[in-house]
């Protein structure tokens, strides 16, 4: 079949959480269809990132994005439309062109919107199954929910009050939904009651490409993977550099903890002080740290989705600490594959548990290794996608 995949996010490099799934998703599903690709982009891109894409697609066209300004005359618009302000200031006129480009110019079977933000595009096509990729809600649930001032709380009321009136009018005209967790599928029944056809694909990892040689693990070394520009991420590392980093080096005074991600100075300056804590700053190839730490740890308290943190860390051979947050939505076994721990004085005993314990370290390694082998690895979550989308081809033709 042939497949239009509209992204929000350029799939190459695959650097980020989005990028990731974007591009494996396609990279599978060009493995058995033909995949044109429309893409925002963050600035103009080089040849060399558009052929790279161009492995997989048979067409590959882009546009620049532009970020959501609050502050400009369509978002201030924006509070008189029932349609979130982010959907309707960053709509796209280029991106738009090269939708109605390639709709005159072939003959789709699907379209896929890669997030909420390509919805929008999607709907140019009005006898074609269109499936929205993606869809995470959770997030900002949470932050309404954790609002306790009246004027923010009824504000933050107002932004999820529009976004799930919207997410339900839309799912009208997409034949199916995809979430990354049954969580998230929880989330959108409760938004869409009727709304029948969403399905669970959760995120996955390149078991193989995590599985080389990186070098021997650095004794009492911890990681955590992510950019502390996210708000889930910055929150998780306040918590532990404040609260349970200090137990852990009552114990341990030697332990060190790398964080990667791009590094933003204004935020790393808002993080308490300690000088165990280094900023690896933005990384081409992250498998090294990842693989030579002793534990990867994910203290997170905050947002949805599954963790690719946790399955990269896995992949790796590195043992895993995290909250239940942290964890949520992946089929993972406490005590086998992964600790889990959500209070400050366990989550710290968790971590001291595989420092000073070889075997337990080795026994979480393997298991963890072998479960994301069986369960998480790319080549068996793109065929779930594919066979998801197939399914639904399937029952449009017999109606």
């Amino acid at each position: 079949m042939k497949i239009l995949f509209l992204s929000r996010w350029y799939p190459y490099p695959p650097d980020n959480g989005s990028k990731i799934r974007a591009f494996n998703l396609i990279k599978h599903l060009a493995s058995q269809h033909e995949i044109d690709l429309i893409s925002f982009v963050g600035k103009s891109i080089k040849a060399a990132r558009l052929t790279a894409m161009q492995a997989f697609c048979q067409q590959v066209n882009v546009a620049i994005y532009r970020p959501f300004q609050p502050s400009g005359l369509k978002a201030t618009l924006g509070f008189l439309s029932t349609k979130p302000r982010a959907i309707i200031d960053t709509y796209n006129r280029d991106l738009e062109q090269l939708v109605l480009q390639a709709k005159s110019q072939n003959r789709y079977d699907a379209i896929i919107a890669f997030e909420l933000d390509m919805s929008s595009y999607a709907l140019f096509f009005t006898n074609t199954v269109k499936i929205l990729e993606e869809l995470e809600v959770t997030t900002q649930y949470e932050q309404y929910m954790m609002q306790t001032q009246p004027l923010k709380k009824l504000r933050w009321r107002l932004m999820w009050w529009k976004k799930s009136n919207y997410i339900n009018r839309l799912l009208r005209d997409f034949e199916g939904c995809t979430v990354v967790s049954e969580e998230e599928q929880k989330r959108i029944q409760e938004i869409s009651p009727t709304y029948q056809s969403i399905g669970v694909i959760p995120n996955g990892v390149d078991v193989a490409h995590y599985s080389g040689d990186f070098g021997p693990p650095k004794p009492n070394t911890l990681v955590y993977s992510g950019a502390l520009s996210y708000h889930a991420n910055f929150d998780a590392m306040q918590f532990f550099i404040g609260e349970i980093l200090p137990l852990i080096q009552a114990e341990c005074p030697d332990v060190k903890l790398a964080i990667t991600g791009k590094r933003d100075p204004s935020l790393a300056k808002k993080l308490p002080k300690n000088e165990a804590v280094t900023f690896t700053g933005y990384l081409d190839d992250i498998r090294p740290t990842i693989a030579q730490s002793w534990i990867s740890i994910v203290p997170l308290r905050l947002g949805g989705g599954t963790r690719l943190k946790i399955l990269e860390a896995m992949a790796a051979g590195t043992p895993v600490v995290s909250t239940s947050k942290g964890a949520e939505g992946l089929d993972l076994t406490p005590e086998h594959d992964i600790l889990i721990a959500d209070e400050t004085p366990a989550f710290a005993q968790a971590v001291l548990r595989i420092l000073k314990n070889n075997d337990l370290r080795q026994k979480l390694s393997q298991n963890g290794h072998q479960t994301t082998q069986a369960k998480y690895d790319w080549q068996i979550i793109g065929q779930q996608f594919t066979e998801f989308i197939e399914k639904i081809l399937d029952k449009k033709r017999a109606q």
